[in-house]
């Protein structure tokens, strides 16, 4: 059996092993893939891995020993599921994996924006603490978490956890979501979520009826210091809508781990904006958490040989 993981780099740059994927078979790893090598690199293969690398009808009409699509992350859009389903191709994806690190990473916007370490860190090391005639002193307000609002947008597992985290820090914790949760404490609906957090995190799916939900209109709902976070999907958000609500005040700060295009286009006007913090998709890249994935994608992958698929999209 041939398996051939197509932008291995993404999930593995080499500090995680692919060995115990040998066990099922002649195993060949490509670091990237472009478009125009897809389907020359997979012709022959029978397992496929990959992350964003996108597959076709055009290239599954090429490729017919393909049996089996393993997506190495939650999100596979990528993926022409009606086309694998025409040519009998199994996909699974890993669900969940990243809860943790994504939660982490909304906690560390948080933190960053109410007790500023980097700035006064850096002007301790620039000599302002030095030359300072008091014990102390601050370079910008600072903000006390307990008995802020924390809105959560999506009740998934990610934004149940940031829910939990939120009430440990003293935050009071809102929450608008699709999906009814007996466990919610104060639901609310999308205009109360905009006009009462202090801070607002994203944690929905991309769909035709969240493409762009943060826009000029939604924007002028909010607290004008309020902080908006997206550590889901770039186009939740209208960037240029929020470039324009940071540049005009209009907006406390936003602080994203995604955006519309990946990798980052040079033109995207958040580059722009102040009060901005842009980290490149790495809320799911700690060590942890990627052996997490690498241990469920082979596990869908023993599942599948076995006879007994496990985390299939493709029904």
């Amino acid at each position: 059996m041939k398996i051939t993981i197509l932008d291995g780099n993404a999930l593995n740059p080499g500090d995680l092993s692919w060995k115990p994927l040998e066990a099922f078979g002649k195993l060949t790893i490509y670091p990237r893939t472009s478009p125009e090598e897809t389907a020359e690199r997979i012709a022959d293969s029978e397992i496929i891995l990959l992350n964003k690398v996108n597959i076709t009808e055009e290239i599954l009409s090429k490729c017919p020993s393909l049996k089996y699509i393993g997506v190495q992350a939650t999100g596979y859009n990528v993926i022409d599921l009606d086309a694998c389903k025409r040519h009998g191709v199994t996909v699974t994806n890993v669900p969940s994996y990243s809860t943790a690190g994504v939660a982490q990473m909304v906690f560390a916007y948080i933190s960053h924006f109410a007790s500023q370490v980097a700035l006064h860190s850096s002007s301790v090391f620039n000599g302002d603490w030095i030359k300072s005639p008091d014990f102390c002193y601050w370079k910008t307000p600072l903000i006390e978490l307990e008995g802020k609002t924390l809105g959560i947008f999506g009740y998934g597992h990610i934004g149940q956890r940031v829910s939990a985290i939120g009430k440990a820090y003293g935050l009071r914790v809102i929450v608008n979501t699709r999906t009814p949760n007996k466990d919610i404490e104060f639901p609310v609906d999308f205009e109360t979520l905009l006009k009462e957090s202090d801070f607002l995190s994203l944690h929905a799916p991309l769909t035709d009826k969240t493409f762009n939900i943060i826009n000029k209109d939604s924007l002028a709902k909010m607290k004008k210091n309020a902080i908006l976070i997206n550590t889901a999907r770039g186009a939740l958000v209208n960037e240029n809508d929020v470039s324009n609500a940071l540049i005009n005040r209009e907006l406390g700060a936003y602080a994203c781990d995604v955006v519309s295009q990946e990798p980052m286009s040079a033109a995207n006007p958040l580059l722009k904006a102040p009060n901005c913090l842009i980290t490149p998709h790495i809320a799911w890249a700690a060590t942890e958490t990627r052996q997490r994935l690498l241990n469920i994608v082979i596990e869908n992958i023993r599942c599948y040989l076995s006879g007994k698929p496990q985390n299939v999209v493709s029904l």
